[in-house]
Order: structure tokens, then sequence, then C-alpha cells
């Protein structure tokens, strides 16, 4: 997978590819960013991985990770679970 950017830097992710990272179709999670259920981040490398970047996605309790070298190439990725939060108020 080859991620590219706009002119701004700004990295701009498929939404077929990432779909299907989630087993789901490209309407699918398209509607799900509409409802607000996607977010997504990125970090910048620093000392010895400077150039790379990791970009993160995550669908409910799923997350995709990526770290991406200066050229945009995905070096590794990977789809995880992860825990829910828990209760804020203290239950």
């Amino acid at each position: 997978m080859h991620i590219e950017r706009d002119p701004n830097g700004d990295f701009i992710l498929e939404s077929d590819e990432i779909a299907g990272r989630f087993g789901l179709t490209r309407d699918d999670f398209r509607q799900r960013i509409r409802r607000g259920l996607v977010t997504s981040t990125v970090e910048r490398g620093e000392a010895e991985d400077i150039g790379t970047s990791r970009l993160s996605v995550r669908l409910g309790n799923r997350v995709w990770r990526a770290v991406l070298n200066n050229e945009g190439e995905v070096q590794n990725e990977v789809v995880t679970f992860v825990r829910g939060r828990g209760r804020s108020d203290g239950s």
C-alpha cells in the first residue's frame, strides 16, 4: 500500500483499502465516518525514527496502525483490538 499526501502534507487514505482492513465495504465505512465513529491520528517519528510516520485509524474496538517511510510506503501494518475505556462515573 502506498499512501499519498495532499498539498498541505496531510495523508490521503483510500476508503476502499482502509474499509477492507476492517472487513467493511467502502460505503459502510464511509457511513461510519459520517456518524463520527471513525477517528484517526498521525504521529511523526523522532530521533532514530525521523522520517517515518505512524497512522492510526480507530473504529469501535479495532485499530488499524501503519508505519510509513518518508516516501509514503507502508513498512508494516496491523489491526488490533483494544479494551474499552470503562465508565467515567467511577462505576
